[in-house]
């Protein structure tokens, strides 16, 4: 396929999983679709082809055609679909409180065949018949014509869905009753009951319930699934709707959709930032919390990043835009948990195979229920007919096709709102398994970048005096150890000394002049060949230092060794507690590093990791993992470089870090936004509740069904358990809504 496109499709008019699969299997017929995938849960449907062969209007057409509504999700305004769905639950509730009016007479009558003694209701039971007629007609052509569309677009397909079987069950109780009202008309010439009497055999009242019960409980179903949806919802909030933005000295307020990169926008404090950039004038702190989960505000400084959707909390600055809207952090995370909300997971698979035969099987079900009571049981034609009723709309295939989606789009949203992206069901699935992660060191267990640790005078010289003497040397060098010595000079509010006569020594450090006296600053090397210095006096001190893990440079003049500066990439605060967790959970952890074995053993005891692999090439990380893979473990990788990508893609789930590179981010299918390793464990413990809470509702939507089916049969009529069809179809409708309510349930998992 030369031109691959992916096209989101918001679906309307789908209930259950079968048609979801309906939906899936049209798309998928259509000549270029290369897959198409439908979650019943969030309406959606992703479908990947080839544009060069298939065009919009077709997909769209083939989910017309399949019975159901289509339409392209606007990526830029997520507002209209919000309001499209309220439109839809609105329609629902509507047409549920039209078909209650017109049933609560029918209602009335029922009690007059419990209670006789109600004044009035002798004169009333003869025109029972005729005004259940009148008031069940409607319901069951008009409000439930939805049902009728949705099983002929499913005969068409040559299959069965739920509207096939509301359908089936309303028909039965709606026909039945119109027969034998034509029969006592045919016998009597009366369309009221004679002596005072109702009109024998009469079920309108069965097949109006039924339809009034499926609204409520489709109305009830449609206000739950808006709540798994929140965490979208929050954040397309965040999202700022203007910006005041300074060109040719002046300031506009404009709206956020004309803004573009290179703009400057001035922020005050208490407002919204609203696109991403780098501070350019003054500083601030800014309430990270929507991307980090994290309610303590962070410090900005001029060259500082600041993010679309955060928040100002105290100071005013001015940022040049680099980032506008879908490249903007905050679109791409909303893109991110959407499409994670509209993946499968592989258990969802389970689900599919028993809904694309659950429904076919429960019709043969209720016929030969029916059959045994009619012939061999020898009961009324009636009592069969409500029996088969009860047995075809008690099922309820909704649940089942409800369990796995809506655990996944709460269990993503929960993430998102903690700084944990998780980019679809597989991955959530995937992390469940694990028992086996590879971190890597630089960026990752370490802050990636050097800070100096220790300062050591050799020569009665105050260590001060040594830091003064090499932040003014490393200030001319290029070196990354000569940023962290000059950082860390610069806090400490350094005098800085000035330099003549500067020079770079390749492979050995830097020489310079200070106050006439030339001083050198490197590695052993450098004092022992270049200055003719022995080093035996210091190497004890030297190698404690380096097996910690730490690089030393030594300061001298041409006459004596004047001082040493240990130079280390600091392990993270919250590396050691991330790896105990795990420990704890009984995951092995390894670290992988291109550094000698010295060195990383030094840092991983740091942490606590026993298993290390060291001296790997970046190009090697990927062959690691897959060695431990062949030896029977599921590969967990940690990174957050571009050398990292192959690992994360190789590995059985691949755990990108926030800060690192956008091709380190694509390649991990989990996103840890705050780069605090503490979050690896709570992904894994976030799966793990998911996957339980997807487990749970798959267990109580088949144990539904198989206790609901032999009570509908009236199996155990023998001890008094009787389920009348109207009932039956409030318990389906109730069904539905106890999974979606499970799912919810995981909006209480905190991290930690």
């Amino acid at each position: 396929m030369n031109n691959k496109t992916k096209l989101n499709l918001s679906l309307s008019g789908m209930h259950c999983a079968s048609c979801a699969l309906i939906i899936e299997r049209s798309l998928n017929k259509v000549e270029g679709v290369k897959e198409a995938h439908t979650n019943f849960a969030a309406e959606k449907a992703t479908v990947i082809y080839d544009g060069s062969v298939v065009k919009e209007s077709a997909l769209i057409d083939a989910v017309k055609k399949a019975g159901y509504q289509a339409y392209v999700v606007d990526e830029k305004d997520a507002q209209t679909e919000v309001v499209r769905r309220k439109k839809e639950t609105s329609a629902l509730f509507y047409s549920f409180v039209i078909s209650l009016v017109l049933s609560i007479p029918m209602i009335f009558f029922m009690l007059l065949n419990f209670i006789p003694g109600i004044p009035g209701g002798m004169s009333i039971l003869p025109f029972a018949g005729i005004v259940s007629f009148v008031l069940a007609t409607p319901i069951q052509f008009v409000i439930g014509a939805r049902f009728y569309r949705g099983m002929w677009a499913a005969l068409r397909l040559k299959t069965f869905n739920m509207d096939s079987l509301i359908a089936i069950g309303t028909s039965v109780a709606y026909f039945y009753s119109v027969a034998n009202y034509i029969s006592y008309y045919l016998a009597t010439k009366s369309i009221i009951g004679l002596g005072g009497e109702m009109i024998p055999e009469l079920y309108f009242e069965t097949a109006a319930f039924l339809i009034t019960f499926v609204l409520l409980g489709k109305w009830l179903e449609g206000q739950a699934k808006s709540h798994t949806s929140d965490a979208i919802k929050k954040l397309a909030n965040l999202q700022a709707k203007t910006a005041r933005v300074l060109r040719n000295g002046k300031t506009f307020d404009v709206a956020i959709d004309t803004v573009i990169k290179g703009d400057i926008v001035f922020v005050r404090p208490g407002e919204k930032i609203p696109v991403d950039g780098i501070i350019i004038e003054g500083s601030s702190a800014i309430d990270e919390s929507m991307l980090t989960g994290e309610s303590l505000p962070v410090e900005k400084q001029i060259n500082d990043t600041v993010t679309g959707g955060t928040m100002n909390r105290m100071g005013s600055f001015e940022f040049k835009v680099t980032r506008v809207g879908a490249e903007t952090k905050l679109a791409r995370i909303i893109k991110l948990v959407e499409d994670a909300q509209g993946s499968k997971a592989p258990i969802q698979d389970f689900a599919d195979t028993i809904s694309a035969y659950f429904v076919p099987t429960v019709i043969g079900i209720a016929l030969l229920t029916f059959i045994v009571w009619y012939f061999f049981l020898g009961a009324t034609l009636s009592f069969a007919l409500m029996t088969f009723t009860a047995v075809i709309v008690i099922a309820c295939p909704c649940a089942l096709g409800l369990a796995t989606p809506t655990a996944i789009m709460v269990g993503t949203g929960k993430g998102a709102e903690n700084g944990i992206l998780i980019k679809g069901g597989e991955p959530l699935e995937e992390a469940c398994k694990i028992n086996t992660i590879v971190f890597d060191k630089t960026g990752t267990l370490t802050k990636g970048t050097p800070e100096v640790t220790d300062i050591i005078s050799l020569n009665g010289d105050k260590t001060d005096e040594v830091l003064s003497i090499t932040a003014a040397l490393e200030k001319h060098s290029e070196h990354p150890l000569a940023e962290a010595i000059c950082e860390y000079a610069k806090k400490e509010k350094d005098s800085r000394k000035s330099v003549t006569d500067f020079k770079a020594l390749p492979g050995l450090g830097v020489r310079g002049q200070i106050d006439k006296v030339e001083y050198y600053f490197g590695n052993r090397k450098l004092v022992n060949t270049v200055i003719g210095l022995p080093t035996e006096k210091i190497n004890k001190k030297m190698n404690l230092l380096e097996e910690q893990g730490k690089t030393v440079m030594i300061l001298s003049s041409k006459k004596e060794i004047i001082g040493l500066i240990g130079v280390a990439d600091t392990v993270k605060k919250t590396s050691k507690e991330a790896i105990s967790r795990l420990k704890t959970m009984g995951i092995d952890t390894y670290m992988i590093t291109g550094d000698n074995e010295k060195t990383a053993r030094a840092i991983a005891a740091q942490v606590g990791i026993i298993n290390v692999l060291s001296e790997v090439l970046p190009e090697d990380k990927s062959e690691q993992v897959k060695r431990l893979q062949k030896s029977g473990k599921k590969v967990a990788m940690v990174g957050d470089g571009i050398n990292d990508a192959p690992a994360l893609a190789q590995a059985d789930l691949g755990i990108a870090m926030g800060s690192g590179t956008d091709v380190a981010m694509e390649s991990g299918g989990i996103v840890i936004v705050k780069n605090d390793l503490t979050d690896v464990v709570n992904a894994i413990n976030l799966s793990k509740a998911t996957i339980a809470k997807i487990k749970q509702n798959m267990f109580f939507a088949l144990i539904y069904n198989v206790l609901g089916i032999p009570i509908a049969a009236r199996v155990l009529m023998g001890v008094g358990i009787i389920l009348k069809p109207e009932l039956a179809g409030l318990a389906m409708a109730l069904s539905s809504i106890s999974v979606v309510s499970n799912s919810l349930l995981l909006n209480r998992w905190k991290k930690g």
